[in-house]
């Protein structure tokens, strides 16, 4: 079914997936890829629609998503069920190996389908929400990593705000945190299942970038003396 027109306020989430660049060089792979997030994109959306009375709607694009909230009344219920198709969507795509960079905005957005005609078919896209989110995913400081999902501070109304910092208690919004050093996103962390396993998580994750780091320094020194530069 098509995606009908959209103007309003609105969550917006941009998805892409993580190294494509890098995945094109073997094109089975990168293939492989695109068919994985589009049918699981798919197949979350549609149980989310079946399982709630807010309609998340996404529009994919090569390597990226765009997913959107057509019903946002209740602000903090809306976000929480687009979260939760984040989540999903994630995790599937983490069972097949592949790693998605997830950023979340709050603001206007607009969706237009345009006349189609032989060989060409337009839609519009655009509005704040959807200009912040693909902002934030593409060059956004910190540089996002794989598998991270963040919301977008600055595009939060204050009692969205107040939802996610006494949201003890909620499945979905208790996963909801600020992250050290950053003063500018909050960062869902759909990998876990409770928010006393978060420090661990960060933990291991910084190990395993600075092992990284340290790998590729060894590289460049090992072979910087193989070659005796100076």
């Amino acid at each position: 079914m098509p995606i009908s027109n959209f103007d309003g306020r609105t969550f917006v989430a941009f998805i892409d997936i993580s190294g494509f660049k890098q995945l094109m060089k073997d094109e089975k792979r990168a293939w492989k890829a695109l068919d994985l997030f589009y049918n699981h994109g798919y197949e979350t959306i549609r149980e989310s629609r079946r399982q709630n009375n807010i309609s998340i709607e996404g529009i994919f694009v090569s390597d990226s998503g765009i997913l959107f909230v057509r019903n946002c009344d209740d602000k903090t219920e809306s976000l929480k069920a687009l979260l939760k198709v984040v989540r999903e969507l994630n995790r599937r795509m983490l069972d097949d190996n592949f790693m998605l960079t997830t950023s979340i905005a709050y603001r206007h957005f607009k969706y237009q389908k345009r006349i189609e005609s032989e060989g060409i078919e337009k839609n519009q896209i655009y509005g704040n929400a959807y200009t912040l989110a693909f902002l934030d995913n593409e060059t956004g400081k910190p540089k996002i990593q794989p598998g991270q999902c963040r919301i977008v501070k600055q595009s939060l109304l204050e009692e969205l705000i107040q939802s996610i910092n006494s949201s003890n208690n909620d499945e979905i919004l208790r996963m909801v945190k600020r992250r050290a050093n950053d003063t500018d996103h909050y960062y869902f962390y759909w990998m876990v299942e409770n928010p006393e396993e978060i420090e661990d998580f960060e933990k291991e994750y910084s190990d395993v970038y600075n092992l990284k780091y340290a790998g590729m320094l060894k590289a460049l020194k090992r072979n910087k003396d193989e070659h005796h530069f100076r």
